[in-house]
């Protein structure tokens, strides 16, 4: 690929060499054409600075910095970030992450040793770039980086809670909080009836229901709140204080830095790791969201993240020159860069160039917007920071005490201090559990159990070696690991006392998790299987045919339930007690055939929780309406997509299909039995495969053709059940809020290999490759 490219590139320089001497060159028109907006970015770029308008206006207010400089600092965002950053459709400026960084400094250096000290922070980020080591950012605890997030959310929300309430704010959270009793007997009753009609729309504006709603949700609720809240003030002729935006000739640039050098260099410190973690972050969280997108739609390549933090460093020397607040990448407004659907950086670099625009030409427009309006809806922006998401996915990963600590040392001491404090409780938390290893001996039914729980590491090798000891030669040991380390002082203490045992005529069996052997493969002796063994010799003990006139001597499914109650029971208990509390929160559904040997928990690496799964025979999908007598499956879809709330629905289809056999070879007419009945709604995706002609491609598995006709049929029936359910009215409306995908999926049993289908148009299903945790197979919405 890279050999070809200049080699192309010097073949077209010839060509117009040959052909056009006296033109132009053509890098120059290249060039021009990185320029052109197209439609998508246009209208997403409007989009973003309809939200980024009123944002910005509202961190300068809580800051305490000119209401010019959220101005600056969007446009700055906007231009430079934009252009020189390595994500495409991160939107940058001022971020409400940084605003009690922001006041703290404006409050003990003034406003231009602020800026000073924002370009000194840009120079930072610009030398950690150049050094790459973005990814190491990457590295710290996502509990100490939301807890840092939430405590900055709690001191913005208690902060801006006196202006909503009418009066002004302290310095710190502690003094906030110790004058909001009196706040509360002096409030002001205009001030608060605009925040609150503000916080009113944006809490009511994004759930508007049905076809109005997905109108309406076009324009920003930011925006409308602001607008409405304004124009209320206006039409009332409250007193209000109101945004001033002084002349620019009077703006205010950086000056050179004042204060002692310890403070300065501390303060540079906390606005690079708060702009730099923040950005970073905000990259990855793009990605995420890009890569679900739709086939049909544009995609955008993955973030250069060294390229980010050069382009972030960039933004904030700019910025911090200019006048502006700090720089870095915010979600709110990123988020609504690609759910408009940005194709490029040109939409974050157009916002910019609106926000220009409005700061010359909208200034007397500005100035009729209420403080207390702003000040609600930073208020809103920090409470949504205290998200609840996190809080539960820190608890499953038992990191709560890490988030708590960041985040009450964000509030009650400074950015900077809360996470060096979040830092020390993750090390001392992550030291904790590698060292609390709890190894036991026991002696039941005539077999040595040594048990370990947790990590396995040389600091357990003394306590292992005692328990090893304590069982007598010559005997059956059973020795479980319960953890998903160990290091090689413990493994060859424990390979050591192995063979000695086994030479000695003991036995040993070494099990993971769950009763599993990691020596050898379950027994094909063993008279029960264990639900959780790997699947290589997977065979159970069937009972010879029973005589007739015989009772059969023993109920298989019986030991089966025993066994499960014996061998995995005891390891589940913990995990299914929590989902029998918390109830379930699927967020997929999957819907396949009833075969049998269709394992959807094996094929799916899923577990209790994760899957709601519909069965029937040949994974069909009636139609909305369909005369079968049975709403089963329109029901469970019903529930799945609005009370489960899933976020994708998968159809699966499998090789060797009985019920498309049957659709292929049953002749019309005929006795209805209940199958054949059901299988009518499996008719449509017969008349679709019969329909298929030179003009339209067969459905097919990229890179071979269907090996017969009930494989085509099967495939087919996938592709035609992923209409049916669009056919469904409550996955239609998820589906057009954006809040639901489809996909479709093929098993081939006898090859053990899935197929995903990843180009809906040609009707192509890819082959599912193995590859690592942190890059799963792409699925492409259907």
């Amino acid at each position: 690929m890279t050999a070809c490219a200049p080699a192309h590139a010097t073949d077209s320089a010839h060509a117009s060499h040959d052909h056009e001497p006296h033109g132009p060159p053509s890098g120059k028109s290249h060039r021009f054409r990185n320029f052109r907006i197209s439609g998508a970015d246009l209208s997403a770029s409007i989009a973003v600075f309809l939200i980024a308008l009123p944002l910005s206006l509202g961190i300068a207010l809580a800051t305490g910095a000119p209401l010019q400089a959220g101005l600056v600092a969007a446009a700055v965002g906007g231009l430079v970030a934009g252009r020189l950053g390595g994500s495409p459709l991160q939107v940058s400026g001022p971020a409400a992450g940084l605003t009690v960084v922001t006041a703290d400094l404006i409050q003990r250096y003034g406003w231009r040793t602020t800026c000073a000290i924002t370009v000194l922070a840009g120079c930072a980020q610009l030398g950690l770039g150049c050094l790459r080591v973005a990814r190491s950012a990457l590295a710290v605890s996502p509990a100490i980086v939301h807890g840092m997030l939430a405590g900055i959310g709690v001191a913005i929300a208690v902060a801006q809670l006196h202006i909503v309430l009418g009066g002004t704010p302290q310095s710190s959270v502690p003094d906030n909080l110790r004058a909001l009793p009196a706040q509360l007997a002096d409030l002001h009753p205009a001030a608060l009836s605009i925040s609150l009609l503000t916080l009113a729309i944006l809490l009511v504006w994004p759930r508007i229901p049905g076809r109005p709603g997905r109108v309406l949700r076009v324009v920003p609720a930011p925006l409308v709140a602001v607008a409405v809240a304004t124009a209320c003030a206006s039409v009332a002729g409250l007193s209000l204080a109101k945004v001033d935006l002084p002349s620019w000739r009077s703006h205010a640039l950086a000056g050179l830095p004042e204060g002692p050098v310890l403070g300065l260099v501390a303060a540079v410190l906390t606005v690079t790791l708060v702009c730099g973690v923040q950005s970073l972050l905000g990259a990855v969280a793009v990605d995420k969201l890009t890569s679900r997108r739709a086939a049909g739609q544009s995609r955008v390549g993955r973030s250069d993240l060294d390229r980010e933090l050069l382009g972030q460093g960039a933004a904030n020397v700019v910025s911090g020159a200019l006048g502006g607040l700090p720089v870095a990448g915010v979600a709110v407004r990123s988020v609504a860069n690609v759910r408009a659907g940005a194709v490029s950086r040109n939409s974050t670099m157009l916002h910019g160039v609106w926000v220009v625009v409005a700061a010359l030409l909208l200034v007397p427009v500005l100035e009729l917007i209420p403080l207390a309006a702003l000040a609600a809806l930073v208020m809103a922006v920090g409470i949504q920071m205290v998200s609840l998401n996190h809080i539960r996915t820190i608890t499953r990963h038992r990191e709560i005490p890490v988030y708590a600590i960041t985040t009450l040392g964000v509030v009650f001491l400074g950015v900077l201090e809360g996470v060096a404090l979040g830092v020390a409780v993750a090390v001392a938390v992550a030291l904790h559990r590698l060292a609390r290893t709890r190894i036991t001996h026991a002696h039941e039914d005539d077999v040595h159990h040594v048990r370990v729980r947790g990590q396995l590491t040389f600091l357990a090798v003394p306590r292992l070696s005692r328990a090893l000891h304590l069982v007598p030669q010559g005997t059956a040991t059973i020795v479980e690991l319960d953890g998903s380390f160990m290091d090689h002082a413990a493994y060859e203490a424990l390979q050591c006392w192995q063979d000695a045992h086994t030479a000695q005529g003991g036995s040993v069996e070494v099990t993971g998790r769950a009763g599993t052997r990691i020596a050898e493969p379950a027994s094909t002796s063993h008279s029960c299987c264990r639900p959780w063994t790997a699947w290589r010799n997977h065979h159970c003990d069937r009972p010879a045919e029973t005589p007739r006139g015989e009772r059969p001597s023993g109920h298989q499914l019986a030991r089966g339930i025993s066994a499960f109650q014996r061998n995995t029971a005891p390891h589940v208990r913990g995990e299914l007690a929590r989902l029998a509390r918390e109830g379930q929160r699927p967020s997929q559904l999957f819907l396949t055939c009833a075969d049998s040997r269709l394992v959807t928990s094996m094929i799916t690496s899923s577990g209790p929780g994760d899957l709601f799964v519909v069965r029937n025979v040949g994974n069909l999908v009636p139609l909305p309406g369909a005369e079968s007598g049975d709403d089963s499956v329109a029901a469970a879809i019903e529930y799945a997509v609005d009370v489960l709330k899933v976020r994708s629905i998968t159809v699966c289809g499998h090789s060797g299909c009985g019920a498309m056999q049957a659709l292929l070879n049953t002749p019309p007419g005929g006795t209805q039995t209940p199958l054949r009945r059901w299988l009518r709604h499996g008719m449509p995706s017969l008349e679709r495969m019969a329909a298929y002609d030179a003009d339209k491609a067969w459905a097919r598995l990229a890179g071979r053709a269907p090996a017969d006709a009930v494989e085509q049929l099967c495939l087919t029936n996938v592709v035609q059940q992923l209409e049916h359910l669009r056919g469904h009215e409550a996955v239609a409306r998820r589906m057009a809020d954006g809040a639901l995908e489809l996909h479709g999926m093929y098993f081939h049993v006898g090859e053990a290999q899935a197929y995903l289908l990843t180009e809906a148009q040609e009707e192509v299903f890819d082959q599912v490759t193995p590859a690592p945790e942190d890059e799963p197979p792409a699925q492409v919405k259907v």
